[in-house]
């Protein structure tokens, strides 16, 4: 088992990764504060892991819910279902809530604990390549609307991460492929040296060898820990972070939520932010191309959806949540590992990149 910190200072927190840790009890007896236990998942990972998680906690005085699968439940009225079951079964501020599942459940369950009388404690179990590598460490948590993704929200640090990789073995390829686009992200954005990496053993990394896979989650959780330690609330590197995911939400909304992995969203959204930069002059042709190539090799989409005209994605990014007093900001790329969140660009530039990068 390997552990890395998130550092906050009194709020820090560990990650570990390993296999088989779901079943550890001494993982998680020491962040669980009363004797509630609330476990949230999905009704694709329940039949998996969640009796596994229950025997794990047994003498903990624990309640379940089990929402219905996907993006597109992420809202409102499923997140009020963790609420009714919260308050029918009379939890109070001791209680922890623990996220077993992806990216959606973990958001959502950090939505509700960060909610339930004003805050309390949870801890983040992800099972999916994506949301182990990136969504689960932070403290992002939030909801999405209509109008856009993830608009509704707040920032609740977790106890601790717990990543049991021998989840992924239950995935299937997609899912697989649209984790890797958030481990290609940073190698983009901040370590050159990892992007090679990650050239190198792509198609290993597809096949889940372990020890790969492993390092691949350790340095993905590594350097967004370093981020979020140094801007946790995103008020300046921590936006970098976004590398594609403006282009990317818009393409959510516009598809509707889950018709598009998140994964695979943010990849034609690298795709074109690596355009933008080129256009722009910061990173050569010979740079984009070959970032290209490598989010192509994770089996990721390089090409926005033909249904979408460039008009959508204005419409869609001019509710980002990086725009301010009115003016978009993208993260683009200075250099390979390089990564700003910058509106120096003109119209004609954004405009021909949403033209150029489309199926």
């Amino acid at each position: 088992m390997q552990q890395l910190t998130v550092e906050l200072g009194d709020r820090s927190y560990p990650i570990f990764i390993g296999v088989g840790l779901i079943g550890q009890r001494d993982l998680f007896a020491p962040f669980i504060a009363g004797k509630q236990v609330c476990i949230v998942t999905d009704d694709t990972v329940a039949p998996l892991y969640l009796k596994t998680l229950q025997e794990t906690l047994q003498g903990y005085q624990l309640s379940t819910v089990v929402l219905p699968t996907g993006e597109s439940y992420k809202n409102w009225t499923t997140l009020q279902q963790i609420f009714d079951t919260l308050l029918a079964e009379r939890h109070d501020r001791r209680t922890t809530l623990i996220a077993l599942g992806g990216g959606v459940i973990g958001d959502m369950t950090g939505f509700a604990a960060a909610c339930y009388q004003r805050g309390v404690n949870f801890i983040q179990v992800p099972t999916t390549l994506l949301s182990q590598v990136d969504s689960s460490v932070g403290g992002k948590t939030g909801i999405n609307h209509p109008a856009g993704k993830n608009m509704l929200g707040a920032f609740h640090q977790p106890q601790a991460v717990i990543i049991d990789t021998a989840s992924l073995s239950t995935l299937p390829p997609r899912e697989i492929s649209a984790g890797l686009a958030e481990v290609i992200k940073y190698g983009l954005i901040r370590d050159p040296q990892f992007l090679d990496w990650l050239e190198i053993n792509m198609a290993a990394l597809r096949e889940l060898q372990h020890d790969l896979v492993t390092e691949a989650i350790a340095r993905s959780c590594s350097a967004k820990a370093e981020v979020v330690a140094a801007d946790e609330r995103e008020g300046g590197v921590r936006a970098t972070l976004n590398l594609g995911h403006t282009f990317g939400h818009a393409i959510e909304a516009h598809q509707g939520y889950g018709q598009w992995l998140h994964g695979e969203a943010v990849g034609a959204g690298m795709v074109m932010a690596l355009d933008m930069s080129r256009r722009i002059g910061w990173i050569d042709q010979a740079e984009a191309e070959r970032g290209i190539r490598i989010i192509k090799s994770a089996g990721l989409p390089i090409c926005s959806p033909a249904s979408m005209s460039p008009a959508d994605f204005i419409e869609l990014m001019a509710v980002d949540k990086k725009v301010l007093d009115g003016q978009l900001r993208l993260v683009l790329l200075k250099a390979i590992g390089e990564a700003v969140v910058t509106a120096e660009f003109d119209s004609e530039t954004l405009q021909a990149t949403l033209a150029e990068v489309q199926s």
